[in-house]
């Protein structure tokens, strides 16, 4: 059975490679709140919501880039480590592929609907931008442990 959706094997390891700084960059930059001048520029925006101000459909403001770095960093990255190919993909990974997909979209959104009925103000919008990375997390963490379950049983053949 020929995938066509998934990467080749290889990309999962460069995934990695960048995943795993990214990912921990990004939670240092937010507990320590570090944000490097060097990367202060005027950056072009679709939509413009000056707070106490105008509000504007296209322009120019003066942002920090280093979270839009490190958020497309570890969105590419978890793409990759996700949805490339194992060593031996088999109609066997492909199911437990889908249901770990499945489940952590239902993990996912056990979460968020917690999150809606117990977190309120700005903690709530830090759930929400958490909320965008922990799909493919989960999906990662699960997949990655079912596939460890199964090389480990007797059950299942190289």
């Amino acid at each position: 059975m020929k995938i066509k959706y998934l990467f080749p094997n290889k990309y999962k390891k460069v995934g990695l490679f960048i995943l795993i700084p990214s990912a921990i960059i990004g939670l240092l930059t937010f507990i320590l709140n570090y944000e490097p001048d060097f990367l202060t520029l005027n950056v072009p925006a679709i939509f413009i919501n000056e707070f106490f101000g105008d509000n504007y459909l296209f322009g120019f403001i003066k942002n920090n880039i280093l979270n839009e770095i490190l958020g497309v960093l570890t969105i590419i990255s978890s793409l990759l480590v996700a949805f490339s190919k194992e060593k031996s993909e088999d109609e066997f990974i492909s199911k437990i592929r889908l249901e770990s997909l499945v489940w952590a979209v239902y993990f996912n959104y056990a979460v968020l609907l917690i999150s809606f009925l117990f977190i309120y103000g700005l903690s709530f919008l830090w759930v929400m931008v958490f909320n965008m990375f922990t799909v493919l997390l989960f999906f990662i963490i699960r997949f990655n442990w079912q596939i460890f379950k199964l090389k480990k049983s007797d059950s299942y053949e190289e």
